[in-house]
């Protein structure tokens, strides 16, 4: 697909329901910008091939731009479709709350679960203990909010959160945390890059030096790349999320800094390339995090065990 296949504008006013694309279509673009590959999204939400390229056809012409460049090495996002992506997931993740919250009130169900987590945890390591989770308590409703390092803490500050996960250095004040597990942030660029064909590795100073795209400010990793580099890191391009800041690196756009977490199919696949540097500390603990004074009770606990199984 190209901008050459999105030419109709789609409809300039009408209902929401005219102009948005449905859950199925956001969850297949979530599923391609995450696998890199129109197949593998398409056996992810259970649709044949056919199907899900109809599917994205039908969005792009909906939404008037191109979403998806698909060639013999894979699935890629446009710049565009990095940036619907971002939209995407906020979709998504609300209509989770929603749907967590519908069945709540359906199933009169008296335990409720409401987790802050920040992006690479929400998008790598929080579903599957979610699931565990739904397999101890099926009863459990459970509502996540993703966000910053920053943004978890405010809302468990807030009380609209019973625990939190964050990936930042240090711990927020007013919270108490226990550290779940370590990650590393490593240096990617998109094969093209004059990096890539290095023999030597970065040196700290010349990563400082060169634009990188990156997380926003309050991000744990932008906290760990900020505080190895001095203060120093230069922003070519600032996003709120990992996948889009994924999707920019891999369209060539630039190196960027991500989680290990992130970016294991990408390196596989050879769609990104890691650059070794030498002389900079970029490991962090993730962490679970609650107020302070209120170690977490019932489902929360229960949650917390889960994560150092």
């Amino acid at each position: 697909m190209s901008e050459r296949n999105a030419t109709d504008d789609g409809p300039p006013g009408g209902s929401l329901a005219h102009r948005v694309p449905d859950l199925g279509a956001l969850e297949l673009l979530l599923a391609v910008a995450r696998l890199g590959s129109l197949g593998a999204a398409a056996r992810e939400v259970g649709i044949t091939q056919p199907a899900a390229s109809s599917r994205l056809r039908s969005m792009e012409r909906q939404l008037g731009v191109a979403l998806v460049d698909r060639s013999p090495r894979g699935s890629r996002l446009t710049d565009a479709g990095a940036l619907v992506t971002d939209w995407a997931r906020r979709v998504v993740e609300a209509a989770a709350a929603f749907d967590a919250g519908a069945r709540a009130l359906r199933d009169r169900r008296d335990s409720r679960l409401r987790v802050a987590a920040s992006m690479t945890i929400a998008e790598y390591l929080l579903p599957g203990w979610l699931l565990a989770l739904h397999a101890e308590r099926p009863d459990t409703a459970v509502s996540l909010l993703a966000g910053n390092s920053a943004k978890v803490a405010e809302l468990l500050l807030d009380g609209e959160a019973d625990l939190g996960f964050v990936e930042g250095l240090t711990i927020p004040a007013g919270l108490d945390s226990a550290v779940i597990a370590r990650d590393r942030l490593i240096v990617v660029t998109a094969p093209g890059h004059p990096w890539a064909r290095r023999r030597r590795p970065l040196t700290p100073s010349e990563l400082a030096a060169t634009p990188l795209i990156l997380r926003e400010r309050g991000s744990g990793t932008r906290q760990v790349l900020d505080t190895a580099l001095g203060g120093l890191a230069r922003p070519l391009i600032e996003l709120s999320s990992t996948t889009a800041v994924k999707a920019s690196a891999v369209s060539g756009a630039g190196p960027s800094v991500l989680s290990e977490l992130a970016v294991g199919e990408e390196l596989a696949m050879r769609r990104l390339v890691r650059i070794p540097v030498d002389g900079v500390a970029l490991r962090r603990d993730l962490r679970a995090v609650w107020p302070t004074g209120h170690r977490p009770t019932g489902p929360a606990r229960e949650l917390l065990s889960l994560t150092r199984g």
